[in-house]
């Protein structure tokens, strides 16, 4: 379906995913706290772990969840979507930031 959408960042993601699962990105949530802004829709291509905190409010989506990091994502008021729950509510990928 990404490749359907024609965005590129979309296309990015799909291409990453196609590797080994052992290549698949690990994200703590410190790194999504250093590089999101608020309300913007955060990208792993990978797993969400749960070491450190979260204290903005953005949208997290990824292939899978650490229980703590959903709980913490949760509890910023953020938002836990799996990619392809947010490739259906954005299709053209506009506020997109990829994390890996």
């Amino acid at each position: 379906m990404a490749r359907e959408t024609g965005a590129d960042i979309w296309r990015d993601v799909a291409g990453r995913l196609e590797k080994p699962r052992r290549s698949h990105a690990e994200v703590n949530l410190s790194r999504i706290e250093r590089y999101a802004t608020e309300d913007e829709t955060i990208v792993v291509p990978g797993k969400v772990l749960g070491s450190g905190a979260l204290r903005k409010s953005v949208t997290v989506a990824a292939v899978d969840f650490s229980s703590s990091a959903r709980t913490k994502i949760e509890h910023a008021d953020g938002e836990v979507l799996h990619l392809e729950q947010a490739l259906e509510e954005n299709p053209e990928g506009s506020n997109v930031r990829v994390i890996a």
